[in-house]
């Protein structure tokens, strides 16, 4: 199975557009996990087993792994999800982006080593750049397009032959790089007109949308400029308002039934949206 049909899949069998990321921070786990070999890995599994069964994907960020020296417990939580939960795409979110050899390695790295279904790559040193991952057509190639960071606008607006820097990344992989039909784009939820145009682009693409929770974006707003044709089409990724849904001052012991309340909440929200998002302008009283 591709990672297009897994994650169409998903969408289904979850009734989930959310995604959820997995950035594990010892200040802000719960205390019974700090200072333990695996504490990393057991905080991530329990997030998963809670929130598997409302899930379009889960996305681990591997900075949050390395920066531990915890990338064998990373390994271990990859694997817990492709035996566990192997109908949930797992995304790794790297944002790799180099040349030659070297990106042959970090292709190896993230479909091998940690046997993910898709990785989130940086399209900007050009297309060599990206072939390594694009010729595994089973596999999900997510390419950084319009960011949820407001410094994102520093490069990804400069004019391209009269259009934004973006948009030409969103026209270039949707039109040449997306051969097998195994790429998607990651466009922030914090600027959804840049992520209608987008849409408008790329057709049926699918969108990894990151920047609701913690960073603010709109729920209503995302569903309405990113949802495809036929109400699905996004990943959209909320990280530390799931993980971390429990005040950090108690002892958390209830912090997966918490993170599963609120991923619930946001699952449900995001298709409340797509319900009056798809009704009629005279039936949504428009």
């Amino acid at each position: 199975m591709t990672f297009l049909q897994q994650l169409r899949s998903a969408w289904t069998a979850s009734d989930s557009l959310l995604c959820v990321g997995l950035d594990p921070d010892l200040a802000r786990m719960p205390a019974q996990f700090r200072g333990k070999p695996d504490g990393i890995f057991a905080f991530c599994k329990a997030i998963v087993d809670s929130t598997a069964d409302l899930v379009c994907a889960f996305k681990p960020q591997i900075a949050y792994f390395a920066a531990l020296r915890a990338e064998d417990q990373l390994e271990a939580l990859c694997r817990h999800v492709r035996t566990a939960y192997p109908h949930v795409p797992l995304i790794l979110d790297a944002k790799r982006g180099d040349i030659g050899a070297t990106a042959e390695q970090y292709a190896r790295e993230a479909f091998e080593r940690y046997d993910a279904n898709a990785v989130t790559v940086n399209p900007y040193m050009g297309s060599d750049s990206v072939a390594p991952y694009l010729e595994r057509a089973d596999r999900g190639t997510i390419v950084l397009c319009r960011t949820s960071n407001p410094g994102g606008s520093d490069l990804q607006f400069l004019d391209a032959g009269g259009t934004p820097l973006y948009l030409h990344v969103a026209r270039l992989v949707a039109e040449r790089w997306n051969s097998h039909g195994q790429c998607a784009l990651v466009v922030g939820a914090t600027f959804p007109d840049e992520l209608a145009r987008v849409r408008a682009v790329v057709g049926d693409m699918p969108l990894l949308v990151p920047g609701i929770g913690a960073q603010g974006g709109d729920i209503a707003a995302t569903v309405a400029a990113g949802r495809s044709a036929d109400g699905a089409g996004m990943m959209i990724n909320s990280s530390r308002a799931i993980l971390y849904a429990t005040p950090q001052a108690h002892l958390q012991e209830d912090f997966a039934q918490a993170a599963r309340r609120v991923a619930l909440e946001t699952r449900d929200a995001i298709n409340d949206c797509r319900r009056a998002a798809a009704l009629p302008a005279s039936a949504s009283g428009k």
